[in-house]
């Protein structure tokens, strides 16, 4: 059986947004903000917030717990100013707070601890999810 390590990321991700597209539904506030400090423009996708959540999600299973400052230095970028060096700043808190929140509304995501580690784990409903998405569609059981 394939895992999501077997296959494309892009590919993986694009068809989790889709699939996630009836769960999670973009907030009013999310059409006029930018996705970090060091964005100069609010994203041009109509469907960024689900392939941002697609990622998240991935990034969970991937990952065990992780937790929203680790999430937000993986989306953050470097600014560009102009004659001084570039610098590295995070992304929007607030985005990727929300995206979990829903991901925890869907079930897919849940809080837990493992060790000294505390942040979301996937859930059964998330794995299953996502390794649905990355099994060849020929393949049957």
């Amino acid at each position: 059986m394939a895992s999501i390590y077997d296959q494309n990321v892009q590919e993986i991700i694009s068809k989790a947004a889709d699939g996630l597209g009836k769960d999670i539904a973009i907030p009013d506030w999310a059409k006029l903000v930018k996705t970090g400090h060091a964005k100069m423009r609010v994203p041009s996708q109509e469907n960024w917030w689900q392939l941002r959540a697609a990622s998240i999600l991935r990034k969970i299973y991937k990952d065990g717990p992780i937790g929203t400052n680790k999430l937000r230095s993986k989306y953050g970028s470097k600014k560009n100013r102009g004659h001084k060096p570039e610098r590295f700043y995070l992304s929007s808190g607030k985005v990727i707070r929300t995206i979990l929140q829903q991901l925890e509304k869907a079930e897919y995501v849940k809080q837990d601890k493992k060790g000294v580690y505390c942040g979301r784990v996937v859930t059964p409903k998330g794995k299953s999810f996502l390794d649905k998405l990355s099994n060849p569609k020929g393949s049957s059981k």
